[in-house]
């Protein structure tokens, strides 16, 4: 799913969101207002499984449209851990470095090239190399 793609089902989501606590709002039963948003909406927009969810959420008092904060390591914990791994030793492997982390190489591949940086001749370089980039690599 590109970007754009995936901002417009976010976007519709929060709509569909705030269209549900309207109904919840309303008394509305979990089928009924999943009944009506799909004769708007389409046939498999809502079911009534995730209506209950959400009415559930709102009459604990969470009135909220937006996600819940997730558990897990945050992403920029590892992207600062790599990129610190590699600046101390470029010839460092992303296997290495995911057995380090404890993390996927596909992962730490992933976010060294988001950084701009390629493998060259068993070291980690930026992709596009400056003046700067050029002499240090000489010496």
């Amino acid at each position: 799913m590109t970007p754009p793609q995936l901002y417009s089902v976010r976007r519709m989501a929060s709509t569909l969101l705030v269209i549900m606590q309207y109904h919840y709002d309303q008394g509305e039963k979990t089928d009924q207002a999943a009944k009506k948003i799909c004769a708007v909406y389409g046939s498999n927009t809502v079911s009534n499984a995730t209506a209950k969810r959400w009415f559930q959420r709102f009459r604990s008092g969470n009135m909220g449209v937006e996600d819940e904060a997730r558990s897990g390591r945050p992403i920029v914990e590892n992207v600062d851990k790599i990129m610190e791994i590699v600046e101390s030793d470029r010839h460092m492997s992303t296997y290495s470095i995911a057995q380090e982390l404890k993390i996927s190489q596909k992962t730490v591949w992933n976010h060294l090239h988001k950084a701009g940086l390629k493998k060259k001749l068993d070291v980690w370089v930026p992709h596009e190399l400056t003046q700067k980039n050029l002499l240090d690599l000489l010496n």
